[in-house]
Parts: structure tokens; C-alpha cells; sequence
């Protein structure tokens, strides 16, 4: 048994947004410290300066200190105890868990209550146990850039939604359009700037139905800025579509059209906040981890971006001991079904995992697949294989093939050769 664990002071913090409630424990399970502070910086430095106690007069020499994930209020303390220099001594190692592992590590207690003393004390008690497998706190160079991805995450998300709700309105105002399936679309992009004219500048679907296919041949000519190579065709559509759509009291058209715009103009708005969180992103990344940046960004399809995204979460490749454990840490892996002698071929991700790595690895694969054929060939592969959602499943085992390359680098300190 390693001497460090036997010599290590486990603290778990139960974070709150006014307080937080520690427990701390030595290796055999011993209760050595029970506090409850306000959560703001005095309370901070009071925790601090009793596990500072608690470590000399039990002349322990090494502590970890474990608190749940919770929104934005685990981030001040951890930050406070993982920089303050008064326990760099003890070689300390803060980690914010994921509340989900901590909630099924709490079921190994039979009829426990649930207060926050005894939340803190199942926090440390997972520690003690040696369950961490995430990588600790990186302080606040890595805190700067995550703020900036995971944001930029939040703003995918944003766009997602309305653009979800968006397609409410659009059925409603030109219902046939709304409802084609890809290869028959008459835009390649749906949000595009053509497609966007089409659904504020007229009416309603009579207005095309009624334009000659020359008046709307010019109007797609000067929207799309002579790019579509068959204007023709791409009207006949549309007037096709607007002809079997269903039809609306005028009423309802013009607070339709409102909508719709507004909708429009919100993604837009969250599009050009994108690019200038990008630009934010590309300028934080550089200098703060040059080696891995580099590896990551020589693999073809991975932008600054998507690195910087990767690596905000993981921190160092160092803390995770093979890409198994790496893929983990994302919730790239498959619960196993099975009982007695059937063994279900159906399998879901656990998805327990870091859902903003999770995020920034699938772009990275969405990627790569157009830059090097043998992950093109791969997706290709696992896509024709018979099983539901066939894009969805080949992009999973894509990037679950990716996780190796990118482990495989960055623990050899590599760039991507392509041979």
C-alpha cells in the first residue's frame, strides 16, 4: 500500500451558494475535522487554516481535497485552496467531481440521510476510496480559457434551440418547406442567406405561388449572389412547396413573419458573438500549453478552437493513464447489457462523463473526417453497418477512434505524421 495514501488528509467540501461544509477524513475513515463556514472569502481562509491544523497536529503529509461540480460556486474555492501557496507543503491536489458520481457512490451507504455534513463526508469518502479518475484543478490560466470554451458551448447550445423553435414558425407560415427531406431541399443551407429572404420577404406561400418563375429565378439570382447553378429549378421548388402548403387566415401571417425575423436576427446576433469568442479563445490558447496545443493542431481538421476546447477540459494527458481512462473521463463508453446468457447488441454512451469534452471531441471527428481518408473510410464503414441512428452511432465510434490518436500524441509528445 503506497505510503503517500496512508499519510494523506481526505477533505470533501459540500459547496452551496452561501456555505460550504467540510469533512475530513485520514485513511483508515477517522473523522479528523467537521466545519461549516459562510461561502465568501473568509470562510475560505477559515477552511484553510484548519486543515492546515488538522494536517500538522495529525502529522499528515499530503492532502486531497474533493467537492462536487455545483454551477459556478465550486469555482472560488477551489481556485482559493488549489493556489494558496501556504499548502503547496503538503502537496495538495483539488478536484471539482461530477455530482452524478458522487450521487451513486452515496448508494453504497445503506439508508444514509441526506444533510449537507453527511454530503461532505460521502465527497471525502469517495477520495479516500481512490475513485478520483478526473484531473485536478489547473488553476487560473486553465479556468480563463474553459470560461471561454465552455461559453462558446453555451452559445452552440443557444443557437440549437432557437433554431429548433424557429421550425415551429416556418411550418406553420410555408408548411411543405419545412418538411422536405434533405436532398430535396431547394438551399443546401436552410439558414442560409437565400432561404432566410425567402421566408421574411414574402408574405405568404401565395406570394410565391402567384410569382411568375422568372420574377423569383431573379430574386434567387440576386439573394444568392449568382451562385446557385440551377435558379430555375431551385424556383419550381419553391413554387411546388409554397402550391402544397397549407394555407392561414391572412391574420396570422404578419406576427408569423415577426417571429420568424426575430428569430433570424437572434441567431445571427449569435453567430457573430461566436467569432469573437473564437478570436478570445485563439489568443488565451497560445502560450499556455505550447507542446500539446501543437500536437493537437497538427492533426488535420483540428482548429484552435477545437483544441483549445480539448484541452481546457483535460488540462494535461499526464493525469489519465491510458485513452480508456481518457475516453471515460468524456462518457465515451458503453453500459453493458447482459443477464444470464443474453447479451443485448443495443449499448447507449453512459454519458457521465465531461459533456464539454464530450462536445469538442465529436466536432473534432465531424472534422477529421474531411481531411484524412482513413477516418473518412472508418465513419463510412461503422455508418453502413445496420443499426439505428447510423450517422449518430459512426460519429461515436469515429471519435472513440480519435481518443486514441489524440491520447497517443499527446502522451508521446508527437505531431500527427500521415503516412
Amino acid at each position: 500500500m503506497s505510503d503517500d495514501f496512508l499519510s494523506t488528509l481526505f477533505v470533501g467540501i459540500d459547496v452551496s451558494s452561501k456555505s460550504n461544509t467540510v469533512c475530513a477524513l485520514d485513511f483508515k475513515g477517522n473523522k479528523l475535522l467537521n466545519l461549516n463556514v459562510v461561502n465568501n472569502r473568509p470562510g475560505a481562509e477559515s477552511i484553510l487554516v484548519n486543515i492546515l491544523d488538522c494536517l500538522k497536529i495529525h502529522r499528515l503529509e499530503f492532502v486531497v481535497i474533493a467537492l462536487e461540480s455545483t454551477s459556478f460556486y465550486s469555482v472560488h474555492i477551489a481556485n482559493f485552496l488549489s493556489s494558496d501557496n501556504r499548502l503547496f507543503p503538503f502537496h495538495p491536489f483539488v478536484y471539482c467531481l461530477n455530482p452524478k458520481t458522487i450521487s451513486n457512490h452515496r448508494k453504497s451507504f445503506v439508508d444514509m440521510d441526506k444533510t449537507d455534513p453527511l454530503d461532505a463526508y460521502v465527497i471525502a469518502d469517495f477520495a479516500r476510496c481512490g475513485k478520483i479518475s478526473s484531473s485536478p484543478w489547473r488553476g487560473s490560466q486553465f479556468l480563463a480559457l474553459k470560461r471561454l470554451t465552455r461559453h462558446r458551448f453555451h452559445l452552440i447550445q443557444l443557437i440549437s434551440r432557437e433554431k429548433v423553435y424557429m421550425v415551429s414558425n416556418v411550418f406553420l407560415k410555408f408548411s411543405e418547406l419545412a418538411v422536405l427531406n434533405k436532398k430535396d431541399l431547394p438551399f443546401s443551407n436552410k439558414y442560409g442567406a437565400t432561404s432566410k429572404a425567402v421566408l421574411t420577404d414574402f408574405f405568404s406561400p401565395d406570394d410565391i405561388v402567384y410569382s411568375s418563375v422568372d420574377d423569383l429565378v431573379e430574386f434567387i439570382k440576386k439573394k444568392g449572389k449568382n451562385r446557385f447553378s440551377d435558379p430555375v429549378s431551385v424556383a419550381n421548388i419553391l413554387k411546388q412547396a409554397a402550391n402544397n402548403s397549407y394555407r392561414l387566415d391572412e391574420v396570422l401571417y404578419e406576427p408569423l413573419n415577426i417571429a420568424i425575423s426575430s428569430s433570424l436576427n437572434v441567431v445571427k446576433a449569435l453567430e457573430n458573438e461566436i467569432k469573437l469568442v473564437d478570436k478570445a479563445i485563439e489568443k488565451t490558447i497560445k502560450g499556455l500549453n505550447p507542446n500539446e496545443y501543437i500536437c493537437l493542431t497538427s492533426i488535420p481538421g483540428i482548429g484552435p478552437v477545437i483544441a483549445a476546447g480539448i484541452l481546457a477540459e483535460i488540462g494535461s494527458v499526464s493525469f489519465f493513464n491510458s485513452n480508456n481512462s481518457l475516453a471515460k473521463f468524456a462518457g465515451l463508453t458503453w453500459r453493458q447489457n447482459q443477464s444470464g446468457n443474453y447479451t443485448s447488441k443495443i449499448t447507449r454512451l453512459t454519458k457521465t462523463g465531461n459533456c464539454y469534452l464530450r462536445y469538442y471531441l465529436f466536432e473534432a471527428a465531424n472534422s477529421v473526417i474531411r481531411y484524412i481518408p482513413e477516418y473518412k473510410k472508418y465513419y463510412e464503414k461503422k455508418f453502413k453497418e445496420p443499426a439505428n441512428y447510423p450517422h449518430k452511432r459512426a460519429l461515436v465510434f469515429t471519435t472513440r477512434k480519435l481518443v486514441r490518436l489524440i491520447f497517443g500524441l499527446l502522451a508521446k509528445n508527437q505531431i500527427y505524421v500521415n503516412y
